[in-house]
């Protein structure tokens, strides 16, 4: 599923927000019934808890905490730790180089989508594994599968009933600040990880809010929504041919999706992980091109046919 910041803050319509709260309901509902064991999310970060200073391609955790940013959770998550080190462990062995955190830090990117399904962030133990989505130089889209296919591998071998969650959007272009572009105070935040204070953090609330009403009143520079890419995305996710995406060049997926299209790497992860152990059926499907959110929203739940 997509996530935004901008569903906890003031500006989208109260349509948007009823059409997006039915189809998370339709989600939850599909959770509720499967009711999980242990959930494995796939997320990006926001120069929240991951820095230039060290930038690793992926990292999961055997300890986690929210950050608390845009409304979501702040403190300790229910880490499954000795799980998180053993597909660490497989990881390695599959040929996957991964990093791994004994006290990472999250966003909304990870916690969002754990409180809007389960309706809390700490409902229930999970495994979160961090994909670098947004800091350049990235690497090829075919790392992220094999990521998803050597964990996927790994659940296989658990006798829990766990739930893959891949938390990215599709073609969106927020203002997020670059290497090249951010002034001194941002530049000191995503390569050093410095805090940002009270003020600050409002004072970034109001600008992506400023921003969103700016873009979806066709008043802004940022780059627009594709809803035929994030389509044809879709359509290469219900039908698995998923090997296909290995040919999308970073170039490509910015020109058609925009630079933070990149967190498609987060689904390409969590459908890899599900298509190891066979084919799969998509359901509960989704989509809303959401100018207000600068984004294209997407939720997609999927289970395996064997299921």
């Amino acid at each position: 599923m997509s996530h935004s910041p901008l569903l906890n803050l003031p500006g989208p319509s109260a349509e948007l927000l009823d059409e997006i709260g039915s189809a998370i309901s339709r989600a939850r509902d599909f959770v509720a019934d499967y009711d999980p064991e242990l959930v494995v999310t796939f997320s990006p970060d926001h120069y929240n808890g991951f820095f230039y200073r060290l930038m690793p391609p992926f990292c999961i955790g055997t300890a986690a905490a929210g950050v608390g940013d845009y409304g979501t959770h702040k403190g300790a998550l229910d880490v499954a730790g000795d799980i998180a080190q053993a597909c660490a462990q497989a990881l390695w062995e599959s040929g996957v180089d991964i990093a791994i955190s004994t006290s990472m830090d999250v966003d909304h990117g990870t916690v969002q989508p754990l409180q809007e399904l389960f309706g809390a962030a700490t409902a229930r133990p999970i495994v979160p594994i961090f994909i670098n989505s947004v800091a350049t130089p990235l690497g090829p889209l075919s790392r992220s599968r094999a990521l998803g296919a050597a964990v996927g591998a790994y659940l296989a071998t658990l006798d829990k009933r766990v739930l893959v969650l891949g938390s990215g959007g599709l073609s969106h272009d927020p203002p997020v600040p670059t290497l090249a572009t951010a002034p001194p105070p941002a530049l000191d935040r995503i390569v050093h990880g410095v805090p940002m204070t009270d003020e600050q953090r409002m004072a970034r609330q109001s600008a992506v809010t400023q921003a969103a009403q700016d873009f979806a009143h066709g008043e802004s520079a940022l780059r627009p929504l594709n809803p035929e890419w994030d389509h044809s995305l879709l359509e290469i996710f219900d039908q698995g041919r998923l090997t296909e995406l290995d040919g999308w060049s970073n170039t490509f997926i910015a020109a058609e999706g925009g630079n933070s299209a990149h967190e498609i790497r987060t689904w390409v992860a969590a459908f890899a992980a599900l298509a190891v152990n066979g084919p799969y059926r998509t359901g509960h499907h989704f989509y809303r091109s959401a100018p207000e959110l600068i984004a294209g929203f997407a939720i997609r739940t999927a289970v395996g046919i064997a299921a």
